[in-house]
């Protein structure tokens, strides 16, 4: 057993390679879907209070990333989109990163075709500006001074669900999905605690740990985390084998064969250092 172990201490790491590959392209090739339990975590903490929006409420969704970061904040978006229709929220959708804009007309058009929802009537794309921070702040003012047209070049005026809109003290939340800054403590600095209007953010997996604090001094009221928080909030919505849901298979399976790895390395290291020691 001693020597099987030690042999499997110094596999040649291009087997490795190949094992992760498979770890990977077996569960996307086969279709597998695990189940995915949602507990007392962030992402429920944002379903429950975006389900507890009165309807007509009006909702800021900023989509602060691009192409890099799709797979893991696109199918957050989309499940978020969809929710808020389901809740008959207006939805005002805008970016602080140049592409982010594209991206959220994406989901918010594909979610609002398969529910008959209008484009001006339940929701809107003001589209991108720069800024960051100083935008925010003057977001805080007048929203229409920021974004005097639409992203298609629509004029305010002529928008009818942006009438009863003029700063960011009009909506009941704001959503940014963020893949670093400007964005989710941007809006956590100047929207939440200087206008008072409660956050929720998406985020990439290696940016969750740092935004934790925000949750605990409850500056935010919940979070999506990387692939697992999308998952979750597709499986609270109710998304059947949604892109999220569907990419969890490959990643848990791979994140096994990589902590198996890890196992039989550090039982080999010391088995050797055992031996070694004996002589």
């Amino acid at each position: 057993m001693a020597d099987i172990i030690e042999k499997l201490g110094k596999l040649d790491r291009r087997i490795i390679f190949v094992l992760i590959a498979l770890a990977v392209i077996i569960p996307i090739s086969f279709d597998l879907i695990l189940p995915n339990p949602v507990g007392a975590e962030p992402s429920r903490d944002l379903y429950d209070y975006v389900d507890a929006l009165p309807e007509g409420s009006n909702v800021l969704v900023s989509f602060d990333y691009d192409p890099s970061t799709m797979p893991e904040l696109q199918p957050m978006a989309e499940a978020l989109v969809l929710h808020l229709f389901m809740k008959n929220v207006n939805i005002v959708g805008m970016a602080l990163w140049p592409q982010g804009a594209s991206l959220g007309q994406d989901a918010m058009s594909s979610m609002a075709d398969s529910l008959g929802k209008a484009q001006y009537e339940d929701w809107c794309n003001l589209g991108y500006k720069t800024g960051g921070q100083i935008m925010i702040v003057r977001l805080g003012s007048s929203i229409s001074a920021v974004f005097p047209t639409d992203m298609d070049n629509v004029p305010w005026s002529e928008i009818p669900m942006l009438r009863n809109i003029t700063a960011l003290e009009s909506f009941s939340l704001i959503i940014s999905l963020s893949a670093g800054d400007p964005g989710i403590i941007a809006w956590v600095m100047m929207a939440g605690d200087r206008f008072g209007v409660p956050i929720g953010c998406g985020c990439t997996a290696v940016s969750a740990p740092t935004l934790y604090t925000y949750l605990q001094t409850n500056q935010m009221v919940g979070m999506l985390g990387g692939l697992k928080g999308a998952a979750d909030y597709e499986t609270l919505v109710g998304i059947k084998g949604g892109q999220a849901v569907r990419g969890m298979a490959p990643q848990s399976v791979a994140h096994l064969v990589i902590i198996l790895f890890i196992i039989i390395g550090n039982v080999a290291y010391f088995s050797q250092r055992k031996k070694g020691g004996a002589r």
